[in-house]
């Protein structure tokens, strides 16, 4: 089994905003941005081992051919790494990445993600909703 096209699926909406758009609305919850276990929320990972086949269809109309048994061992890996009940090598190892593949950081500009999500809802409010 391999992981290596779910991953770059993954990695993919880190920057892409279209992308990140459709997941979010696929998914309704998040940001859309899955790209590393730090970006994946607890809610997007629920929503996408609910929503498997619905992300599935959406990765193959982009390219990206891959199993729902695949998509699962990785948001299971990427729980894990989030729980810290496996090390960075052993999430890579998972995985299946290679030495020279490494596991992908944080997003660099936090501040994006925390302005989206405060943009999206306010102390329960939806504020595209009140302009």
């Amino acid at each position: 089994m391999t992981t290596h096209t779910v991953l770059q699926f993954m990695r993919k909406t880190a920057d892409d905003t279209m992308l990140q758009k459709q997941l979010e609305q696929l998914l309704g919850c998040g940001d859309g941005d899955i790209s590393s276990s730090v970006n994946l929320d607890p809610e997007e990972s629920l929503a996408l081992s609910q929503r498997a086949p619905k992300v599935i269809e959406l990765a193959t109309s982009m390219g990206y051919s891959f199993s729902s048994d695949e998509l699962l061992l990785v948001i299971d890996a990427f729980r894990k790494h989030q729980d810290g009940t496996i090390s960075n090598q052993a999430f890579a190892d998972l995985l299946g990445m290679s030495q020279g593949e490494q596991v992908r950081p944080a997003v660099s500009n936090n501040f994006k993600r925390i302005a989206n999500y405060l943009n999206k809802t306010y102390l329960g409010v939806d504020l595209k909703s009140v302009v």
